[in-house]
């Protein structure tokens, strides 16, 4: 479904949780980025069964450490899955732009979880501007979802994009 003004539902919850974000009550001083990803909880398994060395590629040994600390591991790997992807998304680069490794989701007791990055992430996501991350992670039985805001500091951000100018000239009626 997409709304009136063209934006889909999910966008337009990002863009609005995005713009609402307070830290201590001080208002966010720019948002560098926005990235949601899904993932089918089915499909991710079959990935995890037919290839076993998938998990020690995509997570560091702490996230399967967690990961296997539940009776099913699926649904913990398969949202730090989304979450990393929903990174890449914020930080605006496609897939391999750096190992997954790079990207940990941490959580600490019972707070919410978290994001590190190291390596390559880390220093691109430098390079934009980014100075805190938020993070939200949710699933069902069937689909994984991630929504990842970077925040920049003033003057932060991967500069907006314009639309490109038309050099045709309207037909006169």
């Amino acid at each position: 479904m997409t709304r009136p003004d063209g934006a889909a539902p999910v966008a337009a919850l990002a863009r609005s949780l995005a713009l609402e974000l307070v830290d201590g009550g001080r208002p966010s001083t720019g948002v560098v980025g926005v990235g949601v990803d899904a993932v089918d909880l089915a499909r991710f398994a079959r990935v995890l069964e037919r290839r076993a060395s998938v998990a020690a590629r995509l997570f560091t040994a702490a996230e399967r450490a967690y990961a296997g600390s539940a009776p099913d591991p699926v649904p913990r790997l398969s949202t730090r899955f989304a979450a990393k992807e929903a990174v890449m998304k914020a930080l605006g680069v496609g897939l391999w732009a750096y190992p997954f490794h790079d990207v940990e989701v941490v959580r600490t007791g019972r707070d919410a979880p978290g994001l590190v990055l190291t390596g390559a992430a880390d220093a691109l996501a430098r390079r934009r501007g980014v100075v805190r991350w938020h993070l939200s992670l949710s699933h069902t039985d069937q689909v994984a979802l991630a929504l990842v805001v970077a925040e920049g500091g003033p003057g932060s951000g991967i500069p907006a994009r314009r639309p490109p100018v038309s050099t045709d000239r309207p037909a006169k009626p």
